[in-house]
């Protein structure tokens, strides 16, 4: 099974960021798969916080977009289930 990778894009003291990141690790422990979670604080890079702003946490999977504020366990949950791929049927875009 290939690697998985969900990048959320936070800051310190956001308490959704917290609410997130603890969704995805009830999620990734449940489904037991190989998961890297990469957390990055958008207030360390100034294009980062002028990118993202007030508009975090943002989350991706595969490097594609799929949460902003909060994280659809259900969702993640069957998507990690999926191969991910640009035919799943439940991508979509956040970037608008």
């Amino acid at each position: 099974m290939t690697e998985r990778t969900i990048t959320v894009y936070s800051r310190e003291d956001c308490h959704l960021c917290e609410d997130a990141l603890a969704a995805i690790d009830r999620v990734v422990e449940e489904v037991a798969a190989a998961v890297e979670v990469r957390e990055v604080d958008v207030d360390t890079d100034p294009e980062l916080r002028d990118a993202y702003g007030e508009r975090v946490p943002y989350v991706l999977v595969d490097d594609r977009p799929r949460y902003k504020f909060r994280v659809d366990e259900a969702d993640l949950r069957r998507r990690l289930a999926t191969d991910g791929g640009p035919d799943d049927p439940n991508s979509h875009d956040l970037r608008s």
